[in-house]
């Protein structure tokens, strides 16, 4: 990303987040991974400009609920079995960034419990409408 993005971002967005969403999550390339869930961390920043999103009469449908992000983790977990938390990652940022108000995402997945000499591995994205092929 370029800084002039960036810098429209910052200055024209307002930056949502979910932190530390922790979802078991049926994931991973292994045999052993395979019919098993495991812990996933999900994190996960919106940036949706201020003039489209600055409530007026301080009601949750002039802004962007926080339910909408949950859910699509929510919709996309119930799928099923995935292979790569790249996938993942990338499936769950285009479907945000589909929301007509969000104009950035950035997200990470991470899983606490592969190896016990680290707080986990993961996968972080960010992707902008109209910037990401």
């Amino acid at each position: 990303m370029s800084d002039r993005m960036f810098e429209t971002l910052a200055v024209e967005c307002r930056r949502l987040f979910l932190r530390d969403h922790v979802v078991p999550v049926q994931i991973g390339a292994h045999d052993f991974e395979k019919g098993v869930t495991q812990r996933l961390v999900f994190n996960v920043e919106l940036f949706v400009p201020y003039a489209s999103t600055t409530p007026k009469a301080d009601k949750l449908a002039e802004v962007v609920d926080y339910d909408f992000v949950r859910e699509v983790i929510a919709a996309r977990i119930a799928q099923g079995h995935v292979e790569l938390q790249e996938t993942l990652c990338d499936d769950l940022a285009a479907r945000l960034l589909a929301h007509p108000q969000v104009r950035a995402v950035r997200l990470s997945t991470q899983k606490p419990d592969v190896y016990p000499d680290c707080a986990g591995v993961g996968v972080e994205v960010f992707r902008m409408k109209g910037a990401n092929a």
